[in-house]
């Protein structure tokens, strides 16, 4: 019997070791793994070079208090600083922890101007910004706030696509729209880049701030960076986390020097966040993902994946509904409850994940293999042909 609590609904299955796009169980079967932490391992299991950087920095120093120096942090935030849009960084352990700090800092902004009723943050219904109170209130799911009200208040939420209503929703009261460019938990749902660069000018005529969560879709997942740069706008605030750590927990809140000037000594702090080991793996995981070639060859892999993808999906219809997503963030719809069909998969040792309106969640290593592509296509073939 297991001492852990019963949140989760673990999978009777375990692993002794994993390497590049597999994992191998304690019972010796050989898995291709299109889970990856979900959208973690950005750069698959065991890593050799983030590895390196992690045993390096683990013979030196740990961890400090952010009451000093941490050079290693200071590195990775003018790396990213010069790379994306932001001119400030503030270090957190994860992607929860980093949306409630783009929170803050939205509310923060407009208070130290001194408009205090600013403070409502606008977004998409059934979305996935985390599972602290504030995150579960943002996202507007009745199923995840369910037995842990009262809910967080400062939120407003809109149907993905109800343009019209999202407008109304704006008023006095309002400091930021935050929305996921990807909707990962929600059903990889991707969000137009027309709409993208809409909520750009909406913001800008209303005055209010733009937060992207990039948490799940961000760090090179789609072939950029960031997603929202394949629609060329720039928001105000990103939180970040999965990808960036490559496996080690990490996170990050990403802003303009206009906003950052809110958050002064005090405002903000994290015990762990920015710790030496994190920033080195973190600037690991930058080193590989700004090498040359390697996001064109994200690009270039995962539209392969997708195209032949929905080559199955003409095959299938009946068990295929659509084919989601941008990059390597990829969905599969089916018509049907997808559990068994995971679970069957499973069975022939390819490991995927659920999310929202029956969508199975593909996630492969942004270092994924062409061959390693094509043993997953032929997987997700067999299971099709066993359900006609």
């Amino acid at each position: 019997m297991t001492s852990l609590a019963n949140n989760y609904k673990r999978r009777n299955i375990s692993f002794k070791y994993g390497k590049g796009s597999f994992l191998y169980s304690t019972r010796g079967k050989k898995y291709i793994d299109f889970i990856q932490g979900i959208a973690v391992n950005s750069l698959g299991h065991t890593n050799p070079y983030l590895s390196k950087a992690l045993k390096k920095q683990a013979s030196k120093v740990w961890h400090i208090s952010n009451a000093f120096l941490i050079p290693e942090g200071e590195k990775l935030a003018k790396r990213l600083s010069k790379y994306t849009f932001a001119e400030k960084i503030i270090f957190q352990n994860s992607g929860a922890e980093a949306t409630e700090a783009a929170i803050k800092v939205a509310r923060k902004y407009f208070f130290s101007m001194g408009k205090k009723e600013k403070n409502r943050i606008i977004c998409i219904k059934n979305s996935f910004h985390g599972r602290t109170l504030a995150a579960i209130s943002a996202s507007g799911s009745k199923k995840m706030t369910n037995g842990f009200g009262p809910n967080a208040s400062g939120f407003d939420h809109f149907v993905f696509g109800d343009h019209k209503k999202l407008k109304k929703l704006i008023n006095k009261r309002t400091a930021a729209i935050m929305v996921e460019p990807i909707m990962g938990e929600g059903g990889i749902k991707v969000v137009p880049e027309w709409c993208l660069k809409e909520l750009r000018k909406i913001c800008n005529k209303k005055k209010i701030l733009l937060i992207f969560d990039e948490v799940q879709c961000g760090i090179g997942r789609t072939g950029k960076f960031f997603a929202f740069e394949h629609a060329n706008v720039k928001p105000d605030i990103v939180p970040i986390a999965k990808g960036i750590g490559g496996g080690f927990p990490m996170g990050a809140v990403l802003m303009t020097n206009k906003i950052a000037k809110c958050m002064t000594p005090g405002t903000h702090g994290s015990t762990f966040g920015g710790n030496p080991l994190a920033m080195s793996v973190g600037n690991a995981v930058l080193d590989q993902l700004f090498k040359k070639n390697f996001l064109k060859n994200v690009t270039k892999l995962s539209k392969y994946f997708l195209n032949e993808l929905n080559k199955i999906k003409y095959e299938y219809p009946k068990i295929i509904k659509d084919i989601r997503g941008k990059g390597f963030l990829i969905g599969i719809q089916l018509h049907f409850d997808q559990s068994k069909f995971i679970k069957s998969l499973e069975k022939n040792y390819l490991l995927t994940i659920r999310a929202a309106e029956n969508v199975i969640r593909v996630l492969p290593p942004l270092n994924v293999k062409k061959n390693e592509i094509d043993l997953a296509l032929k997987i997700i073939k067999k299971v099709c042909k066993e359900y006609k």
